[in-house]
């Protein structure tokens, strides 16, 4: 929990001073507008936008008591903003992938897109989104640094889906595994990028 959002949280989890950022959200208004305007004492008024002041919701338009208090929306946008992370955590540059592995969120974004149930449902057309998906297949079927068999190669990728020579001939095209001899080999990215969930 961020334990600095909790003031905040709870100066507006009162329903007065809720209707008090209400009414200020509109325009800006002295102390006595607002109690008029709420139908509140005076004096009520005046302890409630103690409160919003001392979190940082409401501050004064200019100087002296005759001034009008203003709504900080920055602030209130702030405590959104730090929300949002909260619920869908702070990291968003990274996601978890079909098998539950985090990666960047690009990625998973595609994975999660073309996977269902641990199978790929499609082959992408585009090659950026299949390169993705071929990256990602690469490194469950070639878990280990050696030469695999093509009939080997065929078992692993038909796990995933059944046109397992596409997928073949799709990750040696882009230099994902190297073919010599009916033995297949993986191969490092071409631009040397670390491999997700590798």
């Amino acid at each position: 929990m961020d334990f600095d959002l909790l003031p905040a949280l709870k100066a507006l989890s009162d329903p007065v001073r809720l209707r008090i950022v209400g009414r200020l959200a509109g325009s800006p208004a002295t102390l006595e507008v607002l109690a008029a305007e709420l139908e509140l004492p005076l004096a009520v008024v005046v302890r409630h936008v103690r409160v919003l002041r001392s979190v940082g919701l409401v501050s004064p338009d200019g100087p002296g008591r005759s001034a009008g208090l203003v709504l900080r929306l920055d602030a209130l946008q702030g405590i959104g903003r730090r929300l949002d992370e909260l619920e869908h955590g702070a990291d968003r540059s990274a996601l978890p992938g079909p098998d539950g592995v985090t990666l960047p969120a690009d990625d998973a974004k595609v994975l999660r897109s073309y996977f269902e149930d641990g199978r790929l449902t499609t082959i992408p057309a585009q090659e950026r989104k299949r390169l993705v998906v071929l990256r990602w297949l690469r490194d469950r079927v070639f878990t280990e640094d050696r030469e695999y068999p093509e009939k080997e190669v065929n078992q692993r990728l038909a796990a995933f889906h059944p046109d397992v020579a596409s997928l073949r001939r799709y990750m040696v095209e882009a230099g994902l595994a190297s073919r010599a001899a009916g033995m297949y080999r993986r191969s490092d990215d071409p631009d040397g990028a670390p491999l997700p969930g590798a």
